[in-house]
């Protein structure tokens, strides 16, 4: 008999079926009627399957003090019409295996709450709980919702490189990858670490971004996205921040800032529409045990129209609206969290799309204005969790590009081949970059972003 995930049983099977289900006890609770109910579940859903083990199925005297929480079983039964308050059908069983034990006195996700501190000690378990079996199949739902968006628009997935030689966002923030022995290195003849000795024969790193080489293939082969793991070595002990993260980014030949932002907007709205649809199980958990705003915050986002503000509009908002933040702001400034939620939640009371902010603090590839003050970036601001996607439309000007690096301090013999795609063929071409744990923190309410990824990695913690 094949096995049947209790997703599809409590949703299709009905009294007369019999069926075979494996998974992972939640409770046992034993009769005085010599038999026993088993809370099972196997993942695929948020609810478990009632089973109903008699005391003549066989080996039941043997096995059933064994079937404790945590305990693997696999069973055999048929479905029946459960009387039971809430629940359509259960399971009465007709063999019972036990494939793993799980000892009570050690096996720590006991019928208790437990702090989401502690269960990321324990990462190997938490996907058991229900908070975090929810987290894996939204992730899996939202991962899924990315890829059809861009297939059935005609974008090609790229794979960019994970270990890279050049800087996306020139700020330096990157893990070194290296063979070179780190008590006895060698040295040119200034005393240098000699990097051609490495194995690259250069300074290599992880990458933190995949943009300026899906740029080579938007201009070659038009619109395209890669969608992998990025890593920031900066010391952020926040609960917005990871070492290790994955990114979605989107590359399109001839979409200028507008385009940029109507397919930013549209790709926001599709993945939360997608996690509505075919997680509302687990929605409903999260919007009654997390955040009780999440389903309100996410309807709020996909039934308004994303209002784009100029950056000096919005620094002229927070200037005049007569709240004290921790980081004062002016403008010229980066805009921290707190004033991008001021923004979407008390001013706008809706997701923006700033835009056109200043040179000075953006990367040398963004688009200058004509202005000499503004280059032509975006940020996407949702309530609750501020900025959701950052993007601009690239400088494609062979002449203004250099003038940048310049500006930037970056050396362009050191990213040649991105220079020269300036020289052959260039074209007006946008972007943008979407952090996947962002979004798992938006739809599910969850306030640290270590509980958004199934193994987070930090300032002194790497485990697992």
């Amino acid at each position: 008999m094949t096995r049947t995930r209790i997703a599809k049983v409590l949703q299709d099977s009905q009294p007369g079926e019999q069926i075979d289900v494996r998974g992972w006890v939640r409770t046992r609770r034993d009769s005085k009627q010599a038999f026993s109910f088993i809370e099972l579940n196997d993942g695929s859903c948020m609810k478990n399957l009632q089973i109903v083990v008699d005391a003549d199925v066989p080996g039941y005297e043997e096995t059933i003090k064994q079937v404790t929480t945590g305990a693997s079983v696999a069973i055999t039964g048929e479905v029946k019409e459960s009387p039971g308050k809430g629940q359509r059908i259960e399971l009465a069983a007709k063999t019972l295996k036990l494939l793993g034990v799980a000892d009570g006195q050690t096996y720590p996700l006991q019928k208790k709450g437990h702090s989401f501190e502690f269960l990321r000690d324990i990462a190997h378990l938490r996907p058991r709980t229900n908070t975090f079996s929810a987290i894996g199949r939204v992730r899996n739902v939202v991962c899924d919702s990315i890829h059809r968006f861009f297939q059935s628009r005609g974008f090609l997935y790229v794979q960019t490189p994970i270990i890279t030689t050049s800087d996306c966002e020139g700020a330096g923030a990157m893990f070194q990858v290296t063979t070179l022995d780190p008590e006895k290195p060698p040295r040119d003849d200034k005393g240098n670490v000699d990097y051609a000795e490495d194995f690259f024969g250069k300074k290599a790193s992880l990458t933190v971004s995949g943009q300026l080489e899906a740029e080579i293939f938007a201009c070659s082969l038009g619109e395209c996205y890669t969608f992998g793991p990025t890593f920031r070595a900066e010391n952020s002990n926040t609960t917005r921040h990871l070492a290790e993260f994955w990114m979605v980014e989107p590359e399109m030949p001839f979409y200028e800032l507008t385009d940029n932002m109507e397919l930013a907007e549209a790709f926001v709205k599709t993945i939360i529409n997608d996690v509505l649809e075919r997680c509302p199980d687990d929605m409903q958990f999260f919007n009654e045990r997390i955040d009780k705003t999440v389903l309100d915050t996410l309807n709020n986002i996909v039934s308004h129209e994303f209002k784009r503000v100029a950056y000096t509009e919005a620094v002229d908002i927070l200037l005049s609206s007569g709240q004290t933040f921790d980081y004062p702001i002016e403008w010229g400034k980066d805009m921290q969290s707190e004033h991008e939620r001021y923004l979407t939640e008390q001013h706008f009371r809706q997701p923006i799309i700033v835009y056109d902010y200043p040179r000075t603090i953006k990367p040398f590839y963004m688009r200058c204005n004509d202005d000499g003050k503004t280059v032509r970036a975006m940020d996407v601001l949702v309530p609750r969790v501020g900025e959701i996607i950052g993007g601009s439309q690239r400088e494609e000007r062979l002449d203004v590009l250099l003038k940048r690096m310049e500006e930037c301090h970056l050396d362009p013999a050191e990213y040649w081949w991105y220079v020269e795609l300036r020289k052959f063929g260039t074209v007006p071409h946008s972007g943008f970059g979407l952090g996947l744990e962002r979004v798992i923190q938006l739809v599910t309410g969850m306030t640290n972003i270590r509980d958004c990824i199934p193994f987070h990695r930090t300032p002194k913690s790497a485990d697992f």
